[in-house]
């Protein structure tokens, strides 16, 4: 492939989604513009209290405004007004790499991608806390377990993404837990996806970060279980059937023990709470072969949506 040549042939938006980053956001589209030439740079002011809007207006962007608040709602309106054929989607703090877009939209093309995640690699100590470390390194080990390997940074907030994956996805998430919600629905397809390392920096001098460790690491994992009680009903309601039904005959055990010895039920109240516990096992189990069948209809109506697009690289060119 020709790279500079080739990729340009392409409708290129880069989206980048805004809270108070007026300090930063100059910087991330000065460097895009260079990256990405003919790209079309959409900054999303998501109410700020700063200037952000106006320094990206100033420095060449097309500024819109997405008035609820969070991450993934700025996300959805991205994805619903902005028409190209490759996205390229980045966080407005001027800590990613923009001449690695160019990397991550070749591999998209050659491999026919429909997304491909952006790996930070940070360069500078103060780039990534410990703490934010942690938490990726065990949502990743989370979903990897639950959903399958294909990445090694789930949180990352720089990806490349094929128009069909855009254009069906159905954003459900408000807030920082986005990322999540975008990894664990190219999992659950089987959608064809990439990683590339990036260069990761820290924040310019006087922005500050917008992510709580504990708060946003909550809110994620509170996705991640929610978002696998949804893609794996079975699973998800078995296991809790199983550990309701060991409990029931723990109970059970010493009662049907002395009722055989006795001919009696000394422990009634306990004898009660066995059988309902039991009983509520047997619906759990049974509410997850139902909702698996539900599941298995709502994924397939995902990929007849996502199939009603064209694959990478046949999409319509510029010119």
């Amino acid at each position: 492939m020709d790279g500079q040549q080739t990729i340009d042939r392409f409708r290129i938006a880069v989206l980048v989604p805004c809270y108070n980053e007026e300090i930063a956001i100059p910087k991330v589209i000065a460097d895009f513009k260079a990256a990405l030439p003919t790209a079309a740079i959409y900054v999303y002011d998501n109410n700020s209290k700063d200037g952000t809007a106006a320094a990206a207006r100033a420095a060449g962007a097309e500024v819109r405004r997405e008035g609820h608040q969070g991450k993934g709602n700025v996300v959805r309106r991205m994805f619903t007004d902005v028409e190209a054929d490759i996205y390229v989607l980045v966080d407005g703090d001027a800590t990613y790499d923009a001449p690695s877009a160019r990397a991550m939209i070749a591999l998209l093309l050659d491999e026919r991608y429909d997304m491909v995640v952006g790996a930070r690699k940070h360069r500078e100590d103060a780039a990534y806390r410990s703490g934010h470390q942690t938490g990726n390194f065990l949502l990743t080990g989370f979903v990897t377990h639950t959903f399958g390997r294909a990445f090694s940074d789930i949180l990352s907030g720089y990806r490349v993404f094929s128009r069909r994956f855009v254009k069906s996805f159905p954003v459900l998430s408000g807030g920082f837990e986005i990322e999540t919600e975008l990894t664990i629905h190219a999992l659950e397809l089987g959608l064809p996806v990439g990683e590339i390392d990036t260069p990761y920096y820290t924040r310019p001098e006087g922005s500050t970060s917008k992510l709580n460790t504990w708060r946003d690491g909550f809110r994620i994992l509170s996705t991640i279980l929610k978002l696998y009680r949804s893609e794996r009903p079975l699973q998800f309601f078995v296991g809790i059937g199983l550990a309701l039904a060991i409990i029931s005959i723990g109970l059970a055990i010493p009662i049907v023990v002395t009722f055989l010895e006795t001919g009696t039920v000394p422990r009634l109240p306990t004898a009660v709470l066995s059988t309902g516990l039991m009983l509520v096992a047997v619906l759990s189990v049974t509410s997850g072969l139902i909702l698996d069948t539900v599941t298995r209809g709502r994924r397939e109506l995902k990929l007849l949506a996502y199939l009603a697009h064209r694959a990478p690289g046949e999409e319509r060119r510029r010119g």
